[in-house]
């Protein structure tokens, strides 16, 4: 019996912790590992003690803001490293298994944390309908390693 892969673990993961998401609009997952061990977790979503978007706009979501952004939403990657950092766990060099491809802003917090490596498995250019991938573009200028998962062979990500 062939086992899973970490990569497999964690983007399995990543991939459930979507659905904690209250994001009515796109629900992101992420695991950030060191030395194959997870070292935090984190989902999209509004900071602890605000709305959660799907229970007060079930059907529309938080209202968009200038530029036609989500006024409320942390985003996964986001989440994790704020997590492992106000816990005093040491990102430099940690490997971030995300279900959807960091956008500019959070690439620039994952270059400046140290974070040697992305994984992901969505676009989100192809989720925003942009042609740029203006975050994984930002990493791989600086040196951050990029690369989007691929299953292996007999173990399926959802």
């Amino acid at each position: 019996m062939q086992k899973p892969s970490f990569n497999d673990i964690f983007m399995l993961l990543a991939i459930e912790l979507a659905q904690r998401s209250h994001c009515v609009k796109k629900q992101v997952g992420a695991v950030l590992t060191k030395d194959t061990r997870i070292i935090s977790i984190g989902y999209n979503g509004p900071p602890a003690g605000t709305y959660n978007c799907d229970e007060i706009w079930p059907k529309t979501g938080c209202a968009k803001r200038i530029g036609g952004r989500c006024w409320l939403a942390i985003h996964a990657e986001q989440n994790a490293i704020m997590y492992a950092l106000n816990n005093h766990a040491n990102v430099k060099n940690a490997i971030l298994y995300i279900t959807l491809s960091p956008c500019l802003s959070c690439a620039r917090i994952i270059f400046s944390v140290g974070i040697q490596k992305v994984i992901y498995k969505d676009s989100y250019a192809a989720y925003k309908n942009i042609d740029v991938e203006e975050g994984l573009d930002f990493l791989h200028e600086f040196g951050v390693g990029v690369e989007q998962y691929h299953p292996v062979k007999g173990h399926c990500a959802k």
